[in-house]
């Protein structure tokens, strides 16, 4: 398999070499020369396979012979380490519960799966890859985890100041280690726009190999169809699921789509936004206009300008009747995530996190208009990570699972820069 950038003005490489640049030098998105066909028969039977073959059987494609079969059956093994259960909310909704990995969010997977990645690859090197992340909440925490101690790679993490929640903050602020923490006084889309940049700087070009742990990056985007493949094994309706994905950066959702488009089975897909609502404005209109990010409840999809929406453009072939037709979106706020959280707790005893509560708003105004049909939404993050808006629509407190108990304990270190470049530069050049 090679690898094109989006931008179409730099070569083709393979997938190691797309792992280790992250993005193009042309400043694209690298996305795959082909999308794979799956085996005949494989949907059909896959209740005979295990999760480590279904996931070996998924990206084999997008690795070709970067790896030995071996290495990368290892690789799939330590990612998917821990259960993705369906569970039902109502009799035509229910959960995909993402959030049982170290960090309690959907991103385990694919920061685990790149890391391990980004480690075989850089096996043989004596220069050390440097990884540059920006992070709107649970990003930067499950890279921390995945690359903890991982030789020959130091991460680096950028993420809005007073924007992530307080166990967010403790997930990117108390590993040490190889894992630096940058606190940057501005939003989301200001983090990324300045990782974007230092990939280009050619100053920091001579003093780093810099990659991207962001779903920019091809090892952190394409696992993420694993977990729909499990959820598939577990769907016991003849009628395919509508999927409902909680949507910010579109890199899940694109995961999800390109599945879509190997074979799964899917019925629709729903890009459940909050308020920034850049897509569903788009669906609406047929004009992609980019926004300033405004903050809300579901801050990890406060973005306004979403990396990932090109990738579903070009698996739709720039086509937006084809896209229209097979994805809605829907923007939620904050006032109707608060009451979705509530009602779903007292009437179905579920507790949701915000991004799973616009998820489930989103497909619940959907099939309310398909009785028919049903779905589940993926439910992207534990609801302990969220603690003061589920007590607000709940009015209960969350127990702090044990697995993260010990990071209150922990000390926190990081450093605050202003929303510059130019600052985040001179930080990265007095490291060296």
């Amino acid at each position: 398999m090679k690898y094109y950038s989006l931008n179409k003005q730099s070569p083709l490489v393979d997938f190691a070499q797309a792992t280790i640049q992250g993005q193009a030098p042309d400043k694209g998105l690298y996305f795959p020369e082909t999308i794979p066909t799956l085996p005949k028969g494989f949907i059909d039977n896959i209740h005979q396979y295990n999760k480590i073959e279904i996931g070996i059987t998924v990206m084999l494609p997008y690795i070709g012979n970067s790896m030995p079969l071996q290495q990368m059956g290892k690789i799939i093994e330590e990612t998917i380490n821990f259960p993705f259960p369906l569970i039902p909310i109502t009799p035509s909704i229910h959960a995909l519960e993402l959030f049982h990995g170290p960090t309690l969010a959907f991103k385990d997977v694919g920061a685990r799966f790149m890391s391990r990645c980004l480690a075989y690859f850089n096996r043989t090197s004596s220069k050390p890859v440097t990884v540059l992340v920006a992070t709107s909440g649970d990003t930067g925490g499950a890279v921390a985890n995945g690359f903890l101690g991982v030789q020959g790679v130091e991460v680096i993490i950028l993420f809005p100041k007073n924007k992530v929640s307080k166990v967010q903050e403790l997930q990117l602020t108390t590993q040490g280690n190889n894992i630096t923490a940058v606190e940057i006084e501005g939003n989301f889309d200001d983090c990324q726009a300045m990782v974007k940049d230092a990939f280009i700087d050619e100053d920091l070009q001579q003093h780093y190999t810099l990659t991207s742990a962001n779903s920019i990056n091809v090892a952190r985007w394409l696992p993420q169809q694993l977990y729909y493949f499990y959820a598939y094994q577990q769907w016991q309706q003849q009628l395919a699921p509508v999927i409902s994905v909680p949507s910010g950066n579109f890199g899940n959702i694109c995961a999800a789509i390109l599945a879509h488009e190997s074979g799964l089975p899917v019925q629709h897909f729903i890009a459940a936004c909050n308020a920034n609502k850049v897509v569903p404005d788009y669906l609406n209109k047929g004009v992609y206009q980019p926004q300033k990010a405004i903050p809300t409840f579901s801050n990890a999809m406060d973005v306004g300008n979403p990396s990932n929406f090109i990738r579903i453009l070009e698996i739709f072939h720039q086509s937006f009747q084809t896209l229209k037709n097979k994805i809605s979106s829907y923007s939620i706020n904050d006032d109707t995530t608060l009451q979705t959280i509530q009602d779903v707790y007292q009437q179905h005893h579920y507790l949701l996190d915000p991004h799973g509560a616009v998820a489930f708003a989103a497909i619940n105004q959907y099939l309310q208009q398909h009785p028919n049909l049903k779905g589940y939404i993926a439910a992207t993050a534990h609801p302990v990570k969220f603690p003061d808006v589920v007590k607000k629509a709940t009015q209960i407190e969350v127990p702090i699972p044990e697995s993260i108990q010990d990071l209150f304990s922990k000390p926190q270190n990081s450093t605050v820069l202003p929303a510059h470049f130019s600052a985040l530069k001179e930080f990265l050049l007095n490291r060296k």
